[in-house]
């Protein structure tokens, strides 16, 4: 199978930029989430489909990636893995707009704090990926943090762990599956093209109708759902083609922590003292991870 040369493991050095793009733009989603927070979950997630797929055709356009695309198209097992990214990251989708329109944004913050955890597990485990004492050490305090968090919020736990194992999943097919990003995601969106658009034809023709059309202002924002759903998913493919799991995980800390101060300044959630132990174990573990990957990359080089 042909690759963009850019899209390709072997031609990168790094993908954390992307990385963090990607974890910021999910970290501030819970924002954009309050704006439309009256448009029912299954028909938000419908609209992001049918907005996302029409954008990625735009960029597949624009990077004269048509080729690449028939030639995933083309490999039934490519076209397998992406149909199981596809019903992974839609169902992450679902989960994730339900719980924050409901008011439960700790508990998808928390989801996402265990789900670095379930990426180091994965990348060492069966990925082969190697950490060093001092990740581990970090690991096992984020795992310490991660823990006191999850009792803090026993009710709430089944959001969590069911957003981190989809994610995790995700993740994990995405890093596998040999197909460029874009031509991926295009792929996942066609998958879930014509169950979303049965879906929102189906909430139109409901007696409350579609949120579609209800004012201009609210169209346009149910339309801006493509692009945020687009973009950093795009940049997390790329990341995940270039990086171990493993430290694409610990980057990962940067999204649910921006959504555990948005619960608390924006949201209203009150601050417990097990979730304040909490998030200081958890950066502390960042700090440590960070710290030795600084340490290694200067180690590896070369003399002036």
């Amino acid at each position: 199978m042909t690759q963009r040369k850019s899209d390709t493991p072997a031609a990168t050095g790094g993908g954390l930029p992307m990385a963090v793009g990607a974890y910021l733009i999910w970290g501030l989603l819970p924002l954009y989430l309050r704006l439309v927070h009256q448009v029912p979950p299954f028909e938000f997630v419908g609209w992001r489909i049918v907005f996302t797929l029409p954008l990625c055709l735009a960029f597949i356009a624009a990077r004269r990636q048509f080729g690449d695309l028939l030639v995933a198209l083309r490999q039934p097992r490519v076209v397998a893995m992406l149909a199981l990214s596809s019903l992974l990251i839609g169902a992450n989708w679902l989960i994730y707009i339900a719980a924050i329109m409901n008011g439960h944004v700790f508990a998808t913050s928390l989801g996402y704090y265990i789900n670095p955890l379930v990426n180091v597990l994965i990348g060492t485990v069966f990925l082969h990926e190697r950490l060093s004492r001092l990740q581990w050490a970090a690991v096992g305090i984020a795992a310490i943090g991660v823990v006191v968090l999850a009792w803090g919020a026993r009710d709430m736990v089944w959001i969590a762990l069911a957003l981190a194992g989809s994610f995790s999943a995700y993740g994990v097919v995405r890093k596998l599956v040999p197909v460029g990003s874009l031509p991926g995601l295009t792929i996942e969106s066609a998958i879930l093209y014509l169950p979303a658009v049965a879906v929102v034809v189906l909430y139109a023709a409901g007696p409350q109708g579609s949120a579609m059309g209800t004012s201009a202002a609210m169209s346009l924002l149910i339309a801006l759902s493509g692009v945020l759903t687009a973009v950093p998913l795009l940049l997390f493919a790329l990341a995940a083609r270039r990086m171990d799991l493993s430290t694409l995980g610990f980057v990962q800390f940067l999204s649910p922590t921006i959504v555990f101060v948005l619960g608390l300044t924006v949201f209203g959630e009150p601050l417990r003292p097990v979730q304040l132990v909490s998030f200081v174990l958890i950066w502390t573990a960042i700090a440590l991870f960070v710290a030795d990957l600084l340490r290694r990359r200067s180690a590896a080089k070369p003399p002036a």
